[in-house]
Protein backbone atom coordinates (compact mmCIF):
# COMPACT_ATOMS: atom_id res chain seq x y z
CA UNK A 1 0.00 0.00 0.00
CA UNK A 2 1.31 3.53 -0.91
CA UNK A 3 -0.54 5.96 0.64
CA UNK A 4 -0.97 6.36 4.37
CA UNK A 5 -4.60 6.27 5.13
CA UNK A 6 -5.38 9.68 7.20
CA UNK A 7 -7.94 12.12 7.92
CA UNK A 8 -6.73 15.82 7.83
CA UNK A 9 -8.34 18.64 9.96
CA UNK A 10 -7.93 21.46 7.64
CA UNK A 11 -10.91 23.75 9.39
CA UNK A 12 -9.94 27.48 9.39
CA UNK A 13 -6.60 26.16 6.78
CA UNK A 14 -6.31 27.89 3.69
CA UNK A 15 -6.36 25.54 1.04
CA UNK A 16 -5.48 26.55 -2.93
CA UNK A 17 -7.09 25.36 -5.64
CA UNK A 18 -5.69 26.25 -9.11
CA UNK A 19 -7.99 25.75 -11.79
CA UNK A 20 -11.37 27.40 -12.05
CA UNK A 21 -12.99 24.36 -14.02
CA UNK A 22 -15.29 22.11 -13.17
CA UNK A 23 -12.67 20.00 -11.58
CA UNK A 24 -11.47 22.95 -9.54
CA UNK A 25 -15.22 23.43 -8.55
CA UNK A 26 -15.61 20.26 -7.08
CA UNK A 27 -12.44 20.06 -5.57
CA UNK A 28 -13.08 23.90 -3.44
CA UNK A 29 -16.65 22.78 -2.82
CA UNK A 30 -15.43 19.59 -0.88
CA UNK A 31 -12.76 21.91 0.73
CA UNK A 32 -15.39 24.13 1.96
CA UNK A 33 -17.54 21.32 3.45
CA UNK A 34 -14.53 20.91 5.54
CA UNK A 35 -14.10 24.03 7.04
CA UNK A 36 -11.65 25.11 4.86
CA UNK A 37 -10.60 28.57 3.79
CA UNK A 38 -10.58 28.55 0.12
CA UNK A 39 -8.55 30.53 -2.72
CA UNK A 40 -9.46 29.36 -6.29
CA UNK A 41 -6.88 30.77 -8.88
CA UNK A 42 -8.14 31.12 -12.23
CA UNK A 43 -9.17 33.84 -15.05
CA UNK A 44 -12.77 32.63 -15.43
CA UNK A 45 -14.80 30.95 -12.83
CA UNK A 46 -17.65 28.30 -13.09
CA UNK A 47 -21.45 29.48 -12.25
CA UNK A 48 -21.05 27.69 -9.47
CA UNK A 49 -17.45 28.74 -7.98
CA UNK A 50 -18.55 32.76 -9.27
CA UNK A 51 -21.77 32.44 -6.58
CA UNK A 52 -19.13 31.05 -3.86
CA UNK A 53 -17.20 33.99 -4.37
CA UNK A 54 -20.07 36.77 -4.40
CA UNK A 55 -21.46 34.82 -1.17
CA UNK A 56 -17.76 35.29 0.39
CA UNK A 57 -17.45 31.91 0.61
CA UNK A 58 -14.44 31.18 -1.41
CA UNK A 59 -11.40 33.96 -2.51
CA UNK A 60 -10.94 34.35 -6.22
CA UNK A 61 -7.52 34.80 -7.70
CA UNK A 62 -7.73 35.98 -10.87
CA UNK A 63 -5.07 35.06 -13.12
CA UNK A 64 -2.44 32.56 -13.74
CA UNK A 65 -0.66 30.44 -11.42
CA UNK A 66 1.67 31.73 -9.54
CA UNK A 67 4.52 30.18 -6.98
CA UNK A 68 3.70 33.20 -4.40
CA UNK A 69 0.46 31.83 -4.16
CA UNK A 70 1.02 29.30 -1.81
CA UNK A 71 2.90 31.58 1.04
CA UNK A 72 0.16 30.43 3.68
CA UNK A 73 -1.66 27.43 2.23
CA UNK A 74 -1.37 24.23 4.08
CA UNK A 75 -2.44 22.09 0.94
CA UNK A 76 -2.60 23.28 -2.69
CA UNK A 77 -5.21 20.99 -5.74
CA UNK A 78 -3.40 21.31 -9.12
CA UNK A 79 -6.98 21.29 -11.26
CA UNK A 80 -5.43 22.75 -14.78
CA UNK A 81 -5.69 21.45 -18.10
CA UNK A 82 -1.74 22.23 -18.20
CA UNK A 83 0.72 19.47 -17.57
CA UNK A 84 3.88 21.44 -17.05
CA UNK A 85 1.68 24.34 -14.79
CA UNK A 86 0.57 21.07 -12.52
CA UNK A 87 3.91 19.64 -12.80
CA UNK A 88 4.89 23.26 -11.16
CA UNK A 89 2.50 23.46 -9.00
CA UNK A 90 4.11 19.99 -7.80
CA UNK A 91 7.49 21.39 -7.31
CA UNK A 92 7.03 24.47 -5.63
CA UNK A 93 4.60 22.79 -3.61
CA UNK A 94 7.01 20.22 -2.52
CA UNK A 95 9.90 22.91 -1.76
CA UNK A 96 7.69 24.87 0.70
CA UNK A 97 6.65 21.61 2.52
CA UNK A 98 2.62 22.45 1.48
CA UNK A 99 0.71 18.91 0.69
CA UNK A 100 0.25 19.07 -2.93
CA UNK A 101 -2.70 16.62 -5.13
CA UNK A 102 -2.42 16.72 -9.03
CA UNK A 103 -5.77 16.21 -10.33
CA UNK A 104 -5.53 12.78 -12.15
CA UNK A 105 -1.51 12.75 -12.16
CA UNK A 106 -0.86 10.34 -8.34
CA UNK A 107 2.99 10.97 -9.63
CA UNK A 108 2.77 14.15 -8.79
CA UNK A 109 0.32 14.04 -5.03
CA UNK A 110 1.26 13.84 -1.88
CA UNK A 111 -2.27 12.52 -1.39
CA UNK A 112 -4.97 11.65 -3.05
CA UNK A 113 -8.27 11.97 -2.68
CA UNK A 114 -11.21 9.00 -2.31
CA UNK A 115 -14.71 8.80 -3.39
CA UNK A 116 -16.78 9.85 -0.28
CA UNK A 117 -20.06 8.09 0.68
CA UNK A 118 -21.51 10.54 2.90
CA UNK A 119 -24.62 10.14 5.35
CA UNK A 120 -23.68 12.91 7.83
CA UNK A 121 -20.47 12.15 10.12
CA UNK A 122 -20.86 8.76 8.15
CA UNK A 123 -18.16 9.48 6.06
CA UNK A 124 -17.05 5.57 4.15
CA UNK A 125 -14.50 6.39 1.09
CA UNK A 126 -13.37 4.09 -1.54
CA UNK A 127 -9.68 4.94 -2.93
CA UNK A 128 -8.22 2.54 -5.93
CA UNK A 129 -4.58 4.04 -4.74
CA UNK A 130 -5.07 6.42 -8.28
CA UNK A 131 -5.17 3.47 -10.80
CA UNK A 132 -9.39 3.43 -11.10
CA UNK A 133 -11.29 6.56 -10.03
CA UNK A 134 -13.97 4.61 -12.50
CA UNK A 135 -13.95 1.77 -10.25
CA UNK A 136 -14.08 3.71 -7.33
CA UNK A 137 -16.88 5.89 -8.29
CA UNK A 138 -19.07 2.77 -9.18
CA UNK A 139 -18.30 1.17 -5.51
CA UNK A 140 -19.18 4.45 -4.13
CA UNK A 141 -22.15 4.10 -5.78
CA UNK A 142 -22.87 0.76 -4.20
CA UNK A 143 -22.53 1.50 -0.55
CA UNK A 144 -24.86 4.77 -1.07
CA UNK A 145 -27.60 1.98 -1.87
CA UNK A 146 -26.80 0.20 1.10
CA UNK A 147 -26.02 2.86 3.62
CA UNK A 148 -28.46 5.23 3.75
CA UNK A 149 -30.07 7.95 5.42
CA UNK A 150 -30.84 5.52 8.09
CA UNK A 151 -27.15 5.21 9.55
CA UNK A 152 -26.63 9.14 10.11
CA UNK A 153 -29.68 9.28 12.34
CA UNK A 154 -28.02 5.60 14.44
CA UNK A 155 -24.86 7.26 14.59
CA UNK A 156 -26.24 10.72 15.98
CA UNK A 157 -27.94 8.42 18.28
CA UNK A 158 -24.86 6.59 19.28
CA UNK A 159 -22.98 9.91 19.84
CA UNK A 160 -26.13 11.40 22.13
CA UNK A 161 -25.42 7.62 24.08
CA UNK A 162 -21.61 7.67 24.38
CA UNK A 163 -21.03 10.06 26.56
CA UNK A 164 -24.36 9.32 29.08
CA UNK A 165 -23.06 5.42 29.41
CA UNK A 166 -19.21 6.34 29.48
CA UNK A 167 -20.15 8.94 32.79
CA UNK A 168 -21.68 5.06 34.59
CA UNK A 169 -17.94 4.63 34.73
CA UNK A 170 -18.77 0.95 33.98
CA UNK A 171 -15.56 0.52 32.46
CA UNK A 172 -14.33 0.24 28.86
CA UNK A 173 -14.92 -3.56 28.31
CA UNK A 174 -18.56 -3.28 29.26
CA UNK A 175 -19.46 0.09 27.50
CA UNK A 176 -18.21 -1.94 23.97
CA UNK A 177 -20.36 -4.90 25.21
CA UNK A 178 -23.32 -2.48 25.10
CA UNK A 179 -22.62 -0.52 21.98
CA UNK A 180 -21.42 -3.23 19.81
CA UNK A 181 -25.07 -4.97 21.00
CA UNK A 182 -26.86 -2.09 20.09
CA UNK A 183 -25.29 -1.68 16.61
CA UNK A 184 -26.05 -5.47 15.94
CA UNK A 185 -29.65 -4.86 17.20
CA UNK A 186 -32.74 -4.86 15.10
CA UNK A 187 -32.60 -1.22 15.57
CA UNK A 188 -31.99 -0.14 11.99
CA UNK A 189 -35.81 -1.07 10.68
CA UNK A 190 -37.87 0.96 12.82
CA UNK A 191 -35.39 3.95 12.43
CA UNK A 192 -36.15 3.38 8.89
CA UNK A 193 -39.74 3.75 9.15
CA UNK A 194 -39.22 6.49 11.65
CA UNK A 195 -40.60 4.31 14.51
CA UNK A 196 -39.14 6.46 17.32
CA UNK A 197 -41.36 5.54 20.17
CA UNK A 198 -39.57 1.54 19.19
CA UNK A 199 -36.19 3.00 18.97
CA UNK A 200 -36.33 4.89 22.41
CA UNK A 201 -37.79 1.76 23.67
CA UNK A 202 -34.94 -0.71 22.38
CA UNK A 203 -32.28 1.71 23.13
CA UNK A 204 -33.72 1.99 26.95
CA UNK A 205 -34.00 -1.96 27.12
CA UNK A 206 -30.35 -2.94 25.78
CA UNK A 207 -28.47 0.01 27.65
CA UNK A 208 -30.73 1.35 30.64
CA UNK A 209 -29.90 4.46 28.91
CA UNK A 210 -33.52 6.68 28.53
CA UNK A 211 -33.70 8.82 25.70
CA UNK A 212 -35.93 11.42 23.99
CA UNK A 213 -35.86 11.51 20.47
CA UNK A 214 -38.98 14.36 20.40
CA UNK A 215 -36.37 16.37 22.58
CA UNK A 216 -33.38 15.84 20.77
CA UNK A 217 -34.41 16.89 17.45
CA UNK A 218 -35.92 20.18 19.02
CA UNK A 219 -32.51 20.61 19.96
CA UNK A 220 -30.82 20.62 16.52
CA UNK A 221 -30.67 16.79 16.40
CA UNK A 222 -32.25 17.07 13.24
CA UNK A 223 -33.34 12.74 13.11
CA UNK A 224 -35.46 12.25 10.07
CA UNK A 225 -36.87 8.36 8.38
CA UNK A 226 -34.96 7.04 5.33
CA UNK A 227 -37.90 7.55 3.16
CA UNK A 228 -37.29 3.95 1.96
CA UNK A 229 -40.90 3.23 1.59
CA UNK A 230 -42.60 1.07 -0.64
CA UNK A 231 -45.59 3.31 -1.11
CA UNK A 232 -47.15 6.44 -0.11
CA UNK A 233 -47.45 6.79 3.67
CA UNK A 234 -47.29 9.61 6.28
CA UNK A 235 -44.45 9.06 8.82
CA UNK A 236 -44.72 10.66 11.51
CA UNK A 237 -41.36 12.49 13.24
CA UNK A 238 -39.84 13.26 16.52
CA UNK A 239 -42.04 16.67 17.55
CA UNK A 240 -45.38 15.89 16.38
CA UNK A 241 -43.91 16.67 12.76
CA UNK A 242 -45.06 14.50 9.86
CA UNK A 243 -43.14 13.53 6.79
CA UNK A 244 -44.61 12.70 3.40
CA UNK A 245 -43.50 9.38 1.12
CA UNK A 246 -43.97 8.51 -1.83
CA UNK A 247 -43.25 5.44 -3.80
CA UNK A 248 -40.07 5.73 -5.90
CA UNK A 249 -38.90 8.32 -4.06
CA UNK A 250 -35.28 7.70 -2.25
CA UNK A 251 -33.92 10.10 0.51
CA UNK A 252 -30.52 11.18 -1.10
CA UNK A 253 -27.38 13.59 -0.44
CA UNK A 254 -25.05 15.25 -3.16
CA UNK A 255 -22.37 13.16 -2.99
CA UNK A 256 -19.57 14.19 -5.48
CA UNK A 257 -16.96 11.93 -6.11
CA UNK A 258 -13.28 12.73 -6.21
CA UNK A 259 -10.69 11.26 -8.82
CA UNK A 260 -7.15 11.19 -7.67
Amino acid sequence: MRYYPIGLDISGRRCLVVGAGEVGERKAQRLLECGARVSVVGRELTPVLAGLAREGRIDHIPGDYDKGLLEGAFLVIGATDDRAVNERIFRDARKRGVLANIVDDPEHCDFILPALCRQGDLVITVATGGKSPALAKKLRKELEEHYGPEYETLLKIMGELRGKIIDRGEGSDENRKLFEALVDSDIMEPIRKGAWKKVEKIVKDMTGVAIDLRSMEDSGFGIQASGRKEKTSTTKRPGGKKRATSKNTKSTKEVRPARP
